[in-house]
C-alpha cells in the first residue's frame, strides 16, 4: 500500500492497480468524461462502476444512513487519518485478501478533511460476473453444496476475527464459477472473542427471513442447516 498526502487530504492506493489520476479518480465526472463509466447501483448514494482497463472498479462515496443521514449526509468527525472509514475499510480488505478470503480487491481510498470533519471515498474491485443471493434466490433455490460453500467462507472470515456488522444476503455474491464472495465492509473490524459471531449469524438469518416474506425467495429454514451453523439462531 502506498499513500499520498496533500494539504487537506490523504489517498491510499495499490500501485499495481491504479493507473488513473490519484485525486481526480474519486470524481465520477472524471470517468464520465473518459467514457469509462460502465454502470451504477443505487443504495445509500450511488456506486459507480468504472473501467480501469485491467479490471472493473466500484467507486463509492461514504454516506450516512438513518435519520442522521438526512441532516448530515456525508460528513464524519475527524480524529486522525487512520481512523477514517475509508482507510479502515481499505486496510481491512487488504488483511482479508492477504489471508485468502474472497473479498473485493481494494484499489484506492481517500479522505478529505474540512475543518473538524471529513468526507471519504473508496475504489474497490467490482466482482465480475457475479450476483447477490437475493437476485439468485428470486429465480431458483440453491443446492446444499452452495450453502455449504457460503458457510465455509463466513467461517474463514470469523476465523480471522472479522466482525461483519452488516452480514446479509445482499452482501454475499456468487460468480459464474460458483465462487462465494463477501462484500461491503464499511464499519467492520477485527474483534477478539466469539460472542459477536452469533450476532453476525443471527443478522444473516433475519435477512433470509426478511427477503422470504418480502420477495418470496426460494429459501426455507431447512436451507439454513446446510450453512453448518446452529439452527436455533
Amino acid at each position: 500500500m502506498n499513500s499520498l498526502a496533500l494539504d487537506n487530504e490523504m489517498v491510499w492506493y495499490d500501485p499495481e492497480l491504479v493507473s488513473a489520476d490519484l485525486v481526480e479518480m474519486f470524481d465520477p465526472s472524471y470517468w464520465q468524461e473518459k467514457q469509462k463509466v460502465t454502470g451504477s447501483a443505487n443504495g445509500r448514494g450511488t456506486t459507480w462502476f468504472v473501467d480501469l482497463d485491467h479490471l472493473e472498479g466500484a467507486l463509492r462515496h461514504y454516506r450516512r444512513g438513518g435519520m442522521l443521514g438526512k441532516l448530515i449526509q456525508d460528513s464524519y468527525l475527524f480524529s486522525d487519518w487512520e481512523s477514517t472509514r475509508s482507510f479502515q475499510e481499505f486496510q481491512l480488505l487488504n488483511i482479508m485478501k492477504d489471508a485468502g478470503l474472497h473479498v473485493p480487491r481494494p484499489i484506492a481510498a481517500r479522505a478529505v478533511k474540512r475543518g473538524p470533519f471529513y468526507t471519504a471515498d473508496l475504489l474497490s474491485e467490482k466482482i465480475p460476473k457475479s450476483r447477490d443471493l437475493v437476485s439468485i434466490l428470486q429465480e431458483a433455490p440453491l443446492p446444499a453444496e452452495i450453502y455449504q460453500k457460503i458457510g465455509r467462507e463466513i467461517r474463514k472470515m470469523h476465523d480471522l476475527q472479522v466482525n461483519h456488522t452488516d452480514l446479509n444476503i445482499h452482501n454475499i455474491l456468487i460468480d459464474d464459477n460458483d465462487k462465494i464472495w463477501l462484500i461491503d465492509f464499511d464499519k467492520c473490524y477485527q474483534q477478539t472473542g466469539d460472542g459477536w459471531k452469533i450476532s453476525n449469524l443471527a443478522r444473516l438469518k433475519r435477512s433470509f427471513e426478511k427477503e422470504l416474506h418480502k420477495r418470496n425467495i426460494h429459501w426455507s429454514h431447512e436451507d439454513w442447516c446446510y450453512l453448518g451453523f446452529k439452527v436455533g439462531i
